[in-house]
């Protein structure tokens, strides 16, 4: 059907050109003199657009816009006017019309607005086929590089797409996107299982957890910079993206990205960030604060403001200056931005945040959280929400107006498990599933890298017989007892500690106020 238009001005026989012109575009035109006829109109049909005359007899046209938001909210208008002031455009914009034009205007500048408005949405969704299928054969290319630079660009185009996708829904790409996700997570699981043991066993390798403060954290302070250093736990780099607008509204936005150590779990990556070490010279130097057999994830880290202390006595930079502050609860949360303001007299502030990692969690375990966040998009969705009325957005602009820099990042993604995988191990053999740690533990060799030589992935090793197995692609373990069972609870649940694109390459974003 035809696109409506409504134009109303006191002087609408002198644009019949115009009218005429918009027609011959396919556009169904009616016109009307006067605000009072416009709000009737509006009330008595529908239209897509109206483009309204601001300086009219009678009842003007910001009076007019008032009535017809009160009967259309949604309806998109274009102010005309002939009036240059500022004070005039200042209004008209803060009563949300869509667009302002000044006079005289032509009939190509009105076709112009009218197309932007209408027809920019379905332009660009026919845009996507075309974009898309050149861009899936250079993310293949790019795939076949096998560079950490290479892959990090094909994260980044993904995650581009996964957003366009987002937006415009049922464009008949999506079964198509998937499988080029399933066709990367694959290649990116052989990538680093040929590489890995070397990027662990040289300083020649990407930048990895334990990276991270050194060469994003140590500069700014080394130079007596004022920073808060914040990690929110478990945030993909779609759901960073998701965000991104917050953050630049305030602060001009650096992107720098890291690879996660694995496994890709809170007490191995984030204990990592914060010591500047690998797991096994952790759990070597400090054994009293090595807990990897503990099963909530708080507990295993509990020394990260120690840890962070030594590596800044490492760093020959002043520990006794460092401020921390970790957030669980949403109490926790109500308390701290007041905490961050006493805080900040001291020169370096560390803070984290659970939510995500909590909501993750929460999810598998929660009927209705799964109704509410059913894939990724869902969770993107949720994450922007939660960030638009979160403590960590009205703390980010206390720091901003304080001209504090921020570095801002995280310790590792999540996947959404599609597949069950079957391991065998004994009783003692931990619990996650997306890696796995016991003594002699086997499973398909395709679906997992496997390490009985702990050492080569710089992780601990107590005994000869010590079994590492991480998860490849959209994998998660279940044991051979009532597979179908465990098969059917877990399929669909967001996990970490495995080898994915989403779990791994991660970014590290320094924010510096405007």
């Amino acid at each position: 059907m035809a696109k409506r238009i409504l134009w109303v001005d006191d002087e609408i026989e002198l644009l019949k050109s115009h009218v005429m012109f918009l027609r011959d575009k396919g556009y169904d035109v009616q016109t009307a003199t006067n605000g009072t006829d416009a709000v009737n109109l509006v009330r008595e049909g529908r239209f897509d657009i109206m483009l309204l005359d601001e300086s009219m007899p009678g009842r003007g046209g910001l009076e007019t816009l008032v009535e017809i938001k009160e009967s259309d909210p949604v309806l998109p208008i274009v102010m005309i006017t002939k009036n240059e002031e500022e004070r005039l455009m200042d209004n008209a914009i803060g009563m949300k019309i869509d667009d302002y034009l000044l006079k005289p205007v032509s009939p190509l500048q009105i076709y112009s607005a009218c197309k932007r408005i209408l027809d920019a949405p379905k332009i660009q969704e026919n845009r996507l086929s075309p974009d898309y299928i050149r861009e899936f054969n250079e993310i293949n290319s790019l795939a076949q590089e096998g560079t950490w630079d290479a892959w990090l660009r094909v994260h980044r185009r993904l995650c581009a797409w996964d957003r366009e996708f987002d937006q415009f829904r049922n464009t008949g790409l999506e079964a198509t996107h998937d499988d080029q996700r399933l066709q990367t997570a694959h290649h990116f699981g052989i990538f680093v299982e040929k590489n890995y043991r070397d990027w662990v066993a040289s300083a020649r390798r990407p930048p990895m957890s334990l990276d991270v403060f050194p060469r994003f954290i140590a500069p700014h302070l080394l130079k007596g910079e004022k920073l808060a250093f914040i990690l929110v736990d478990c945030v993909r780099l779609d759901q960073w993206l998701s965000i991104e607008d917050f953050l630049s509204e305030q602060f001009d936005v650096e992107w720098d990205f890291y690879c996660s150590i694995l496994p890709t779990a809170t007490p191995y990556s984030r204990n990592a960030i914060f010591s500047g070490m690998f797991p096994d010279e952790i759990a070597r130097r400090y054994p009293d604060k090595w807990l990897e057999r503990v099963n909530e994830d708080s507990s295993k880290n509990k020394y990260e403001a120690f840890f962070m202390g030594e590596q800044m006595k490492k760093l020959k930079l002043d520990e006794s200056k460092m401020r921390y502050l970790k957030i669980h609860t949403a109490q926790e949360a109500g308390d701290a931005r007041k905490r961050v303001a006493s805080m900040m007299t001291s020169p370096f502030v560390s803070l984290v945040f659970n939510f995500v990692d909590i909501l993750t969690h929460g999810r598998n375990q929660s009927d209705i959280l799964q109704q509410l966040l059913p894939n990724e998009s869902a969770f993107r969705s949720l994450m922007r929400s939660w960030f638009s009325h979160s403590v960590l957005r009205e703390i980010l602009s206390d720091l901003a107006r304080a001209k504090v820099k921020v570095v801002l990042t995280t310790d590792h993604g999540s996947i959404l498990g599609r597949k069950a995988s079957l391991v065998y191990g004994r009783r003692d053999t931990s619990t996650n599933l997306r890696y796995k740690f016991g003594d002699n533990l086997k499973c398909d060799e395709r679906q997992a890298i496997i390490t009985r030589k702990p050492g080569e992935f710089r992780l601990p090793s107590e005994s000869g017989t010590k079994t590492y197995l991480f998860a490849k692609e959209y994998f998660y373990f279940v044991y051979p007892t009532n597979f179908r069972d465990y098969e059917k609870a877990y399929e669909g649940s967001f996990q970490h500690g495995g080898v994915s694109l989403e779990e791994m390459i991660l970014p590290c974003l320094t924010l510096t106020p405007r």
